[in-house]
């Protein structure tokens, strides 16, 4: 039998993130020692009280179907945390619980796009945002982010790309893979171009807490007129160190979330009953965990960042938020892709070509600091010896 593949396939890339990880997968099968800097996952267990609301769940035979909109106690509580912590006052009915924040981008993108529509998507970008709308027939249009700007967004550039057919904008603050988080001004801005074009906002803010230095995340739905038109993604996965769980949510107008129940009840049915038993627990129970997490992950983020900077043909912004640094190889000569998979052969340290992210993402390379403090300090020493190594080949060859 011949394989049919349906041809919008075609307009899916995969992941480069996961193509990096296979590979360092397959080099530790085979018996060697590879420090990972590649997958955007917390590297901390999940905090044991959440752990123990998920038992306990299990043990109260909660393990069947719930509303396919999720557990109305926890839509209820990521309600309240947004209230709390976000400045902006959803109702329970204006929050869908989905299987992590993929879903929920899938869910919303089916909800707002047509055939034909654009998006206006920064660049570089977790590649969902771009995957998706070719997958449903739109177009993602895409916005740079500079680092000498910060990565903050361009908004001449953004005005400049609105055309009749553009629906919404995505942003993602702070920001995979930059680690930039957007200033108060920038978002406000932003908004103006939302009300002022009638423009839907994706906000996916899965990496709010992780932020330093005394950055602050806003949300952009808190803003005068911007809830109406904001989409607001978050989860579990990062902050309470729960990816594997896969709990997501998004909120938006009734409506929205009505129209997009929909799409969820024909994916997935519903989040697991145990799962959002534990997310409950995680948002009303939370001590000093996440703050604690955060404390480690910045002090991680100093060292790696010091050290790349003191490497030569190296350089990399400090980030002020998410646990990435976006570094800047361009000196070096190489290709992303190709320095990528030199260093993941030669010197065993997975870190993710930048162009994984989109062209802009070309010439850097993508590091988590998701890792304990001494593999860091070891994946920098090895990366400081891989890259004095290729600026001497390069000298030589001159």
């Amino acid at each position: 039998m011949s394989v049919r593949i349906a041809e919008r396939m075609n307009r899916m890339a995969p992941s480069g993130i996961r193509k990096v990880n296979e590979k360092a997968l397959a080099m530790e099968r085979a018996g060697e020692t590879v420090y990972h800097f590649e997958i955007g996952r917390p590297d901390f267990d999940t905090p044991a009280y959440i752990k123990q609301a998920a038992c306990r769940a299990l043990e109260q035979g909660k393990v069947h179907y719930t509303s396919n909109f999720g557990l109305m106690e926890l839509r209820q509580a990521i309600a309240d945390k947004l209230k709390r912590e976000n400045g902006v006052e959803y109702k329970a009915t204006e929050v869908l619980v989905t299987v992590g924040l993929s879903e929920a981008v899938f869910a919303v993108l089916a909800t707002i796009l047509n055939e034909g529509d654009e998006i206006l998507v920064p660049d570089p970008v977790w590649l969902n945002y771009i995957n998706v709308p070719n997958l449903l027939g739109a177009k993602a249009v895409t916005y740079g982010l500079k680092e000498e700007t910060g990565f903050q967004l361009d908004l001449d550039e953004i005005r400049a790309k609105v055309t009749d057919r553009t629906r919404a904008v995505v942003i993602v603050t702070p920001n995979n893979p930059t680690g930039g988080v957007l200033e108060e001004n920038v978002l406000q801005e932003l908004a103006e171009i939302a009300r002022e074009h009638d423009l839907m906002v994706l906000s996916d803010e899965i990496y709010e807490r992780l932020v330093y230095d005394g950055a602050k995340h806003i949300s952009i739905a808190s803003l005068p007129g911007m809830k109406e038109r904001t989409f607001t993604l978050n989860g579990m996965s990062k902050a309470y160190a729960m990816d594997g769980w896969r709990l997501g949510y998004v909120a938006a107008p009734e409506e929205y979330i009505l129209a997009m129940n929909k799409f969820h009840q024909h994916n997935t049915t519903c989040a697991p009953s145990f799962v959002q038993a534990a997310a409950i627990a995680a948002l009303t129970e939370e001590g000093d965990e996440v703050r604690e997490m955060v404390k480690e992950y910045q002090r991680r983020r100093d060292y790696a960042v010091a050290a790349i900077n003191a490497t030569p043909g190296l350089s990399c912004q400090c980030p002020k938020g998410a646990f990435y640094i976006f570094i800047n190889c361009k000196s070096l000569g190489m290709k992303s892709a190709e320095l990528s998979a030199w260093l993941l052969e030669n010197a065993k340290i997975a870190l993710v070509p930048g162009d994984v992210f989109g062209p802009g993402g070309e010439g850097y390379l993508r590091m988590s600091f998701a890792n304990s403090y001494e593999n860091i300090v070891e994946g920098c020493r090895r990366l400081r010896e891989a890259v004095e190594q290729l600026r001497s080949r390069k000298e030589e060859a001159k």
